[in-house]
């Protein structure tokens, strides 16, 4: 539905909800978290805004998710924008819904029930949105219960996660814990084994047991696990190397150990 809204109480009720939410400015990456399906509540378009094809893009790409548009004056953009780079658009994001870590633990022992496996991917404090979205995409992909993010100093789900997930972020339960030490005692209570990627490792993953109930920990860009986490980890895997480049990037380094842990499980 398109609604055609100049103002009064309606438009100041949406003003009020957007209060409590993250905005994405500009056509563009307007239309990109349109297209990703990000949980966009509402989109506000000025009404002064030449109605080129981008804006006849989000208009017809809005009412086809059945978001709310809504034409205010310019100057309400203004004051809305946190940047001044919204080109005449602002879109509201609802905030991304994250699961419990008892949710997600509780559908990896439903899915080692079910087919003798299970895997948790840990990230230990990434940095980059983006990249968190391409290891979840591969997380989903192999069929992974869960993601589990630290609550601070981490990456979190944005629209630069949309996009690099292409869209599965939505579709695997993505947590967030206080400590993720405590977090994975935890799992190794439950009878999961806890491996650790890291290039210090002594094994590589061909030599590793990655079968039934596995938690895959991955460290942070740029310094790799940190000391606690890696130290918590029941072992460390690393990826067999030939070439002279010295590593993968997370991501890449995480669909490969993923991807090695559902050949493992197969059988």
């Amino acid at each position: 539905m398109v609604c055609n809204l100049s103002g009064g109480a309606q438009a100041d009720g949406f003003h009020g909800i957007m209060a409590h939410m993250e905005y994405i400015e500009g056509k563009r990456p307007v239309i990109e978290a349109l297209r990703t399906g990000m949980p966009i509540s509402g989109v506000l378009i000025a009404d002064n805004a030449q109605r080129d094809g981008l804006i006849k893009d989000i208009i017809r790409k809005a009412k086809s998710v059945h978001v709310n548009v809504e034409f205010v004056p310019r100057a309400r953009l203004d004051r809305q924008s946190e940047r001044g780079s919204h080109q005449g658009v602002i879109a509201s994001v609802a905030s991304f819904p994250y699961a419990g870590i008892n949710d997600v633990m509780a559908h990896a022992e439903a899915q080692f029930r079910r087919d003798g496996r299970a895997l948790i991917v840990v990230c230990d404090h990434l940095t980059d949105s983006g990249n968190l979205g391409a290891v979840a995409r591969s997380a989903e992909v192999v069929g992974a219960a869960g993601v589990v993010l630290p609550n601070k100093r981490s990456a979190r789900v944005t629209a630069a996660t949309y996009k690099s997930s292409a869209g599965a972020i939505a579709n695997i339960p993505v947590a967030q814990v206080a400590n993720l030490k405590a977090m994975l005692e935890r799992c190794k209570e439950s009878g999961f084994w806890v491996a650790g990627a890291s290039e210090k490792a002594d094994q590589n993953i061909w030599q590793s047991n990655m079968k039934g109930k596995m938690v895959l920990v991955l460290g942070n860009e740029a310094e790799g696990l940190a000391r606690l986490t890696q130290e918590t980890c029941d072992f460390l895997v690393a990826l067999p190397q030939v070439g002279k480049t010295a590593s993968l990037n997370v991501a890449q380094s995480a669909t490969a150990i993923m991807y090695e842990w559902l050949r493992q499980n197969q059988a």
